[in-house]
């Protein structure tokens, strides 16, 4: 039987009854009803006073503070013709003084002053002395133990603060600080992430099934001899769906899964995050079978001894330690498997990498076509779609983008649909998202002289024209001339997925590159700063042909790149002949590549004003647009298969965009 939870009530917050008091006894010490203050007198002055008669009553409280009340005229009297008494009170206590807690000689001289007053008046009246003590009230006590109730109240609120920030994990006691914070994830819960629900990945899919089908048979494994992996790490660029990778082993393994962040380790208390390491394996062993699965392993698997000498206790190392000691140490963790996800496996450190610890390292890549299209088909289960839309040229579109991009292109196709009050979303708000999300977002009321939109519109239209007749450059897709985020005009080509590129690759993408830059030179005769991301990547491009990839027949078949990331940024990996070899052969590559785009510009000279007043009458013109002016373009017919890829007219002082 079902029973409806009953709705959590808020807690109530002791801290406002707190505040309430202060703001009580602030306000009554401030804007509280107060007598008029008596006068501050004397020894001369009592007796002066009882001399003449003026006194009606004396009280004495606690044997030391004694109030004199004046009789009426005589306080009016005082205060007419005695400066000390102008501001005399007219009513309750007028002149307050303090006795020293000696009674008897207070009444003798009261005594004596009333004889005195005997002897000038017969008729006088004898003073009337009261002795008293006084209560303390609720507000003297308050007053009195407030400081301590303040430092009880601050010391709570350290305490709560620290439980719940250190030993949150551990019930909320800051007893708990070196518990760890796993979340235990139930097999049974209704929206559990199964293997239906990730799309592409289908070689990771692959080997991490095989870890979840060992923990479901493990006996046709061991009869084998068999034994299961200790560790298995998921590495690959952000976005790929790591985390969602290990959500759906969760989601398909029937044995507990407990999860916990590489940040969740790191405290500011020394020895908090190997404890927690240990509590981690502990909670593990006692429901072993079972997956523990550690995100962004490299906040505490980072290599050892890189700043040896600026720590000698290192907590992140001695976390690491300890880490290393449960994964395979003197004491074996059977049927407890640690996976893990990281997008940085260059700085982990070596230890956690052999075998034994973690014995399979599972690339996450960039999906393929065939992937992007199993995501999409994922993502736009929600969305209300055209029936026309079609998944796989969407697919086709978006090369190189993880599975987190294609995620946030169909929740940004579906906010432009909205936003233009459509009841479905179609392809063109698809394309519009891609363009969003690649090239920035639209500034058409930015300010431009009819010069800079021509220039801009040369610029674009020789990269378009020098990239239609290369054979081996990438289709052009369009050309624009609208601003779009930080660039003033945009070449959208779809590049093939090719794995594999030779010379003649690299120089006709580099005369692609450069054609905007020799263009404006050609035609207009000025060099404007519009080429700058463009100088940036053709730069780039002919440093990795010289340095990474051999293709240089002076500097040889050498390669000084990194793939560890673990160099010294500070030290060459060559000479300083070496270095004045390969710059001189990346000026020539370079030279090369503007030649031949000199070359093409100068025969498409008048096809490139054609295409420019085209572009200043319509701002975009697509392939069809440019196929009437230059005829068929040098590629073979290929489908289209990519993500626009943008060359981009750059704005004046501004970061270059990395492509």
């Amino acid at each position: 039987m079902s029973s409806k939870k009953r709705p959590m009530q808020p807690r109530f917050n002791f801290m406002w009854f707190w505040a309430l008091v202060i703001v009580v006894i602030i306000g009554f010490s401030l804007f509280g009803e107060s007598e008029p203050r008596p006068i501050d007198g004397d020894w001369n002055m009592v007796d002066e006073l009882v001399e003449k008669g003026y006194v009606e009553r004396i009280e004495v409280k606690d044997r030391e503070i004694a109030s004199l009340y004046l009789h009426p005229e005589a306080s009016e009297l005082l205060a007419n013709s005695d400066e000390r008494f102008k501001s005399v009170p007219q009513s309750g206590a007028q002149v307050v003084y303090n006795t020293g807690g000696d009674v008897q000689y207070f009444a003798e001289r009261i005594a004596n002053a009333e004889a005195v007053a005997k002897e000038a008046n017969p008729d006088a009246e004898a003073v009337i002395v009261k002795y008293s003590r006084s209560e303390k009230g609720w507000g003297s006590y308050i007053v009195e133990f407030f400081p301590w109730i303040l430092i009880i109240l601050v010391w709570v609120l350290i305490m709560r603060s620290l439980a719940r920030n250190a030993g949150g994990g551990g019930g909320g006691n800051i007893m708990n600080v070196g518990k760890a914070r796993a979340q235990m994830n139930d097999k049974n819960a209704k929206e559990r992430v199964t293997f239906k629900d990730v799309a592409g990945l289908e070689e990771a899919k692959i080997e991490i099934m095989e870890i979840v089908d060992f923990l479901k048979k493990a006996d046709k494994y061991r009869a084998l001899g068999a034994k299961i992996p200790k560790g298995a790490l998921l590495a690959g660029p952000p976005g790929t769906g790591k985390t969602l990778l290990a959500k759906a082993v969760a989601g398909e393994a029937n044995v507990p899964f407990l999860s916990i962040s590489g940040s969740d380790f790191v405290e500011m208390f020394v020895g908090v995050g190997a404890s927690r390491v240990r509590d981690l394996f502990e909670q593990a062993k006692k429901v072993a079978p079972c997956i523990v699965f550690i995100d962004e392993i490299d906040a505490i698997g980072r290599a050892r001894g890189k700043n040896s000498g600026f720590s000698g206790n290192d907590e992140r190392e001695n976390t690491l330690n300890q880490l290393l000691t449960e994964m395979d140490g003197f004491q074996t963790n059977a049927g407890v498997i640690v996976l893990a996800a990281t997008n940085r496996v260059d700085i982990l450190d070596k230890a956690l990498m052999r075998a034994g610890r973690f014995d399979r390292q599972i690339e996450v890549g960039l999906p393929d076509v065939k992937e992007r299209k199993e995501i999409f088909e994922v993502h736009l289960r929600k969305l209300k779609l055209d029936d026309k839309l079609d998944r796989e040229f969407l697919a086709k579109q978006t090369p190189g983008f993880a599975g987190a991009d294609i995620a946030n292109v169909c929740n940004e196709a579906a906010l432009i649909a909205a936003r233009h009050d459509k009841s479905v979303v179609t392809q063109e708000d698809f394309l519009a998202a891609i363009d969003r999300i690649v090239g920035g977002l639209e500034r058409r009321n930015m300010p431009m002289t009819a010069t800079e939109r021509r220039s801009t519109a040369i610029h674009e239209s020789g990269h378009a024209t020098v990239m239609w007749r290369l054979q081996h450059c990438d289709p052009v897709l369009k050309v624009t001339i609208i601003p779009r985020g930080r660039s003033l005009g945009a070449t959208w080509y779809l590049p093939e997925e090719r794995v594999n590129h030779n010379v003649e690759h690299f120089s006709h993408k580099l005369a692609g590159l450069v054609a905007g830059r020799v263009a404006e030179q050609m035609l207009m005769g000025v060099t404007s700063t519009g080429a700058l991301n463009d100088l940036e990547r053709t730069t780039k491009t002919a440093y990795a042909m010289v340095a990474y990839y051999g293709m240089s027949e002076k500097v040889g078949n050498v390669s000084f790149y990194d793939a560890t990331g673990q160099r010294d940024a500070f030290t060459k990996p060559f000479s300083e002949h070496t270095a004045e070899v390969i710059d001189a052969e990346v000026r020539r590559v370079v030279d090369e590549a503007v030649a031949l785009a000199q070359e093409i510009v100068a025969a498409e000279r008048e096809n490139i004003e054609r295409m420019a007043d085209m572009l200043l009458e319509k701002e975009t013109i697509f392939a069809e647009d440019i196929a009437t002016i230059l005829g068929r373009a040098a590629q073979q017919p290929i489908e289209e298969s990519a993500e626009p890829v943008v060359e981009e007219s750059v704005e004046d002082n501004i970061e270059s965009k990395e492509n």
